[in-house]
């Protein structure tokens, strides 16, 4: 449950409440925006919640309006926040109207090859590199990635043609090292999502995490995991559809486009699609990236290398330059020429400026 707070409320009052509510032996989270048209802090109980809580709650004159989740989480919930979150990696931005657009080889293999990319890369007009260091490999004898030499080659790859780097983590005790070898953002893989210990020790590093929905993972379950991310210090959350595994065998993946409208209504987080992984085909990629522009995803991550049939991981699905820059002009065109993703706003939130409203257990919101 989240309550926002009447914005003429004392700030007295707000604290007695929130120790009012921790008192009954719940978790209290408070949240609070400012700058622009913003101005608003809300108060969400989390975990295990009492109906004494709930009463109390509602019962405040200090809070403007109730609004009830659709499911378990609530820092990533739409209505926690009043806007969509934004998150930048490098001097770019996720989230804020242009398409985002990560591309780059699944596995760093050398060095020419990783710099190579990064020229491809930039020169097509994504925002950020990716490459594989740790690679999660379903046959043991395949190619796992050149560990921590990989991230370091990556690094001065993104920074040699001033873009930011991503690439995916695979243990908890991996973390320091991406730091310090100054990767910009943490991908948790489709295996890993709901690996929570790895999950608690990416959030604390102060990055940004790229969340792959898991091969079989449910919406709930993906939020669940963003959740995790989010309680334990990491605000900074993109989501990114990767496909998941139906009964379907014609493509590698099943790509879940109707998630990201959806996903626009259940939370705040910016929310990215990888349709190389989902198809696992080069010439099926191209038009299910338009597609996921199409349904209001904020980006792409897509998958590329200068001879795909040399590549130790994923060439039949990675694009060559040329189609890679075509992606990046369709996907910059689309967002250009179709009108913005319209997600009805919380019930009641037009009026919130009113210095006092009718308190109701109100509108079960989906997220």
């Amino acid at each position: 449950m989240i309550g926002l707070f009447d914005r003429y409320a004392p700030l007295g009052a707000r604290e007695a409440l929130v120790r009012e509510l921790e008192n009954c032996g719940v978790d209290v989270v408070v949240g609070r925006e400012c700058g622009g048209t913003s101005d608003r802090e809300v108060v969400a109980l989390v975990g295990s919640v009492s109906d004494e809580a709930r009463s109390l709650l509602a019962r405040s004159p200090h809070v403007a309006r109730l609004y009830r989740v659709s499911g378990p989480w609530v820092r990533t919930a739409r209505a926690f926040r009043s806007t969509r979150t934004v998150v930048r990696i490098g001097d770019a931005s996720i989230g804020a109207g242009e398409p985002f657009v990560i591309a780059g080889p699944c596995s760093v293999e050398s060095p020419g090859q990783i710099e190579e990319c990064a020229r491809i890369v930039v020169d097509a007009g994504a925002q950020a590199l990716r490459g594989g260091a740790h690679k999660p490999r379903t046959h043991p004898y395949a190619f796992q990635g050149l560990g921590r030499e990989g991230l370091r080659l990556l690094k001065r790859a993104g920074d040699s043609v001033g873009l930011p780097v991503v690439s995916e983590i695979m243990d908890a005790s991996h973390a320091r090292s991406f730091v310090h070898e100054g990767i910009d953002c943490l991908q948790i893989g489709a295996r890993n999502m709901q690996n929570f210990t790895l999950l608690k020790a990416v959030a604390p590093t102060g990055l940004p995490v790229l969340l792959k929905r898991g091969i079989s993972g449910t919406v709930e379950e993906w939020l669940c995991a963003a959740e995790y991310l989010a309680a334990h210090g990491c605000e900074r959350v993109i989501l990114c559809e990767r496909g998941i595994r139906t009964y379907e065998t014609a493509l590698r993946n099943t790509l879940d486009l109707a998630v990201v409208p959806l996903l626009r209504r259940l939370t705040h987080l910016p929310v990215l699609v990888d349709p190389s992984h989902a198809v696992g085909r080069r010439d099926l990629v191209g038009p299910a990236s338009r597609g996921a522009i199409a349904v209001g995803a904020d980006g792409l991550v897509l998958e590329m290398h200068p001879r795909p049939e040399e590549a130790r991981s994923d060439g039949p699905q990675a694009l060559l330059p040329s189609e890679l820059a075509a992606c990046v002009a369709e996907a910059n065109l689309l967002a250009r020429v179709l009108p913005e993703l319209e997600v009805p706003a919380p019930e009641g939130e037009a009026g919130l400026a009113a210095r006092s409203m009718p308190r109701t257990d109100g509108p079960v919101l989906a997220g």
